[in-house]
């Protein structure tokens, strides 16, 4: 999967809760929680890039894609597995920026 725009403003909080096994109603809370710490590790993660710091980038993007992925916000959890994997590698070459703009875009348009 490459850079994608996905649109989490319409997402079944009782789909989510089911999927992962909780009751619908922690739902709004796990996802204002995600919200609240999402936003300081992208804010980071902008950091890390101007400085080529691939273990911060490394770790900024586990973080993302790791609370993305228990939450289903899977196209996010991607982008954000793609940015870990090229930092590993310390991958020059990899549009970390772009990936970073899709990943914040995504964030945005998640509802509580």
């Amino acid at each position: 999967m490459s850079i994608t725009n996905p649109d989490y403003s319409n997402v079944n909080h009782e789909e989510m809760a089911a999927s992962i096994g909780l009751n619908v109603k922690h739902m709004p809370m796990l996802i204002a929680s995600f919200l609240k710490e999402s936003t300081p590790i992208l804010e980071t993660l902008n950091i890390q890039l101007s400085a080529n710091d691939y273990v911060g980038i490394k770790a900024s993007a586990h973080s993302i894609k790791g609370s993305a992925a228990n939450l289903r916000f899977n196209e996010l959890a991607e982008m954000a597995r793609k940015v870990e994997h090229a930092a590993e590698t310390s991958d020059s070459s990899f549009d970390y920026a772009t990936y970073l703009e899709a990943m914040k875009k995504a964030v945005g348009t998640i509802a509580v």
